[in-house]
């Protein structure tokens, strides 16, 4: 989920090494663990299997991979930050330091290759996306999931008043600097069409976001933290509105969205 170039002034906006991203990865994970392990799951993965988490982030996703493929299977953990991912090596997980646009993909082959909101934020995501279906072994699956901010842009999809309007505009601010670092905002909608030009066979896919749930809160606080310098750097919004649009979040009181989020899934012919 936090692959990101090797500049820190370029790419990934949300930077693993603030303290903030940590809270992020924990709600990210209540959001949105259930839904990926749903498609893992019905995509067979079982024990002895061997798993590639590219972009990893948090230690979620790479920890449920390895309770499914057990002491007999191997789960590579990968990001170019490894911070909240390299205590949780050993056993059957091995966590390594790696750009998916730029490095070899890691040796072996993979029965499963998965990535959870990380190619959005990829500045060369096509070559990307081919270095991951060229690790996978004949017959194995690769699941991209990844958000697409315009399908809706909303934080507050019911705008019901200032503080959902206040609300809105900040993600707005939010979306025009995802932009600027090259993020492609409307990629999620794009994945079954790419996973079947790769040659990719039984491609499917579907979509989720919550649209009132307490992590949905917890994720928007640490976010907006992780970027109010840069939102009021550039002129989307003053330190009075982030106070104050932090304090309504606080209250409980704002249904807050996500972006949805398109899992797409297709197997390598055998």
């Amino acid at each position: 989920m936090a692959e990101q170039d090797r500049e820190h002034d370029h790419g990934y906006l949300l930077d693993n090494r603030q303290s903030e991203a940590g809270i992020r990865f924990d709600a990210l994970s209540e959001l949105f663990d259930p839904v990926t392990f749903r498609h893992v799951d019905r995509l067979g993965i079982a024990a002895g299997m061997r798993c590639w988490e590219a972009g990893a982030g948090g230690p979620s996703v790479p920890l449920g991979l390895a309770e499914r493929v057990g002491p007999s299977g191997t789960v590579v953990a990968t990001d170019i930050d490894v911070s909240w991912t390299r205590d949780i090596a050993g056993g059957a997980i091995e966590v390594l330091r790696h750009d998916v646009a730029a490095d070899p993909p890691p040796p072996g082959g993979f029965d499963l290759v998965h990535a959870r909101l990380v190619l959005v934020h990829v500045t060369d995501r096509a070559e990307a996306l081919r270095r991951m279906i060229q690790a996978l072994r004949p017959g194995g699956w690769l699941l991209l999931e990844d958000a697409d901010p315009e399908l809706q842009p909303l934080l507050c999809p019911d705008e019901s008043g200032p503080e959902q309007w206040l609300a809105n505009r900040l993600r707005s601010g939010f979306r025009s600097l995802m932009a600027a670092r090259g993020a492609d905002l409307t990629y999620g909608r794009t994945l079954p069409r790419l996973l079947r030009e790769a040659g990719l066979d039984d491609v499917q896919a579907d979509a989720y976001f919550p649209i009132t749930s307490p992590p949905c809160a917890v994720l928007e606080a640490a976010t907006v933290r992780q970027i109010r310098g840069r939102l009021v750097a550039a002129g989307l919004a003053t330190d009075e509105e982030i106070d104050r649009h932090l304090a309504n979040v606080a209250t409980g009181r704002l249904d807050l969205a996500t972006a949805p989020m398109i899992s797409a899934w297709g197997r390598r012919r055998a």
